[in-house]
């Protein structure tokens, strides 16, 4: 009989997010129920969460998290930053000891923001200078790995189960208007505390239901504007994407998901005149970047959030609406362990994305 961890299963992981409309905050006991009911889709082998809003104190400043395998390197990537930024706060990530979280890492946390000589000597926007000094970390500073970058926001992750992981950073002590959560069943990279979703880069992060056989392809295209894929598994690729795409290109995230998950050819010559000449367009400049295999899912950003699924629907993925409040996770049983009554809930289309904002508009 094949054990837990043993079988390969290809539909596995699990994802929830939650989002207020109006920006209330919400404390991160509410995510760990919601992804805790689909708790046999993972393995334990990675969960994280990643929450908006929830520095409003340090709004903004870069908020960074790291992972130290060793003092050493926390001495150097320290040193590091202490040349290129202005440190406003520095202190350990709080944690409670769960048995079920083992051999973690040093985890620490910083608020930050480019000191304005470097900065201009970059002759970069701050979000580039910032981009790309954090992957001078994570590539030549071995065992630094800053897995969360964003302003107002940030990404806790770890080997374990979600409802663990939730308990082990503390997470009903946040307060945040955006949630978002995974449950990992690792398929083709091992389980480790940087392989664990949310992955994220600056303030987009990624949390992943699939397996995308179009990796290679896309890695050597991103890598080719500064990217660097050093953790080998395909949902960080999928965060660069959005970011080249959305932060980059200047494309909406509409426009985004018109590249990630492309119509057939077939389906976009039967749009409007108008529409049509967009959308081809869209899919012969950036044809390299078409995932594809079977996904869904969650993108988090500065105001909100995009619910995103293949374009042949290969993955689950529901979203609800109650009031001011949307949920949307890879079961129904997870949206109703929050909210048992809704006011709508229904599967998104293949390839049709489901974006909310803070300010009811696109992003």
């Amino acid at each position: 009989m094949q054990k837990e961890g043993q079988v390969r299963i290809p539909s596995g992981c699990a994802i929830a997010g939650i989002f207020s409309r109006t920006g209330a905050r919400m404390d991160g006991a509410g995510i760990i129920r919601s992804i805790s009911t689909m708790h046999d889709r993972s393995n334990g082998l990675g969960g994280g969460f990643a929450g908006y809003g929830i520095y409003p104190e340090y709004k903004d400043y870069y908020a960074l998290h790291i992972f130290y395998s060793h003092t050493s390197a926390k001495a150097e990537c320290e040193a590091f930053l202490d040349r290129h930024f202005d440190i406003i706060n520095l202190s350990k990530i709080p944690t409670r000891k769960i048995p079920a979280i083992t051999d973690e890492p040093l985890i620490w946390r910083y608020f930050v923001t480019p000191l304005p000589t470097r900065l201009q000597a970059s002759q970069l926007d701050e979000r580039e200078f910032v981009a790309r000094s954090l992957f001078r970390v994570n590539t030549r500073i071995e065992g630094a790995h800053v897995f969360s970058s964003g302003k107002n926001m940030g990404v806790f992750k770890a080997v374990g189960f979600p409802e663990d992981v939730g308990a082990f950073y503390r997470l009903e002590e946040y307060e945040g208007h955006c949630w978002t959560a995974h449950g990992r069943y690792p398929t083709n990279t091992p389980g480790w505390w940087g392989g664990a979703h949310p992955f994220a880069m600056l303030d987009y992060s990624v949390v992943h239901n699939g397996e995308i056989s179009s990796y290679d392809a896309n890695r050597r295209y991103i890598e080719m504007f500064g990217y660097k894929c050093t953790l080998l598994t395909d949902t960080e690729v999928i965060t660069y994407i959005i970011d080249y795409l959305h932060r980059k290109v200047g494309l909406t995230l509409r426009e985004v998901a018109r590249v990630i998950a492309a119509p057939f050819w077939s389906s976009i010559s039967g749009l409007p005149e108008e529409e049509r000449g967009w959308v081809s367009y869209l899919r012969k400049s950036f044809g390299s970047l078409l995932i594809t295999g079977p996904f869904s899912i969650l993108l988090g950003f500065d105001r909100g959030m995009m619910v995103l699924g293949d374009r042949l629907k290969l993955r689950s993925m529901v979203v609800a609406e109650h009031g001011s409040m949307v949920y949307a996770a890879s079961e129904e049983c997870a949206i109703r362990a929050l909210a048992p009554s809704v006011d709508r809930i229904w599967a998104p289309g293949a390839g049709e994305p489901v974006i909310v904002t803070l300010d009811g508009g696109d992003a």
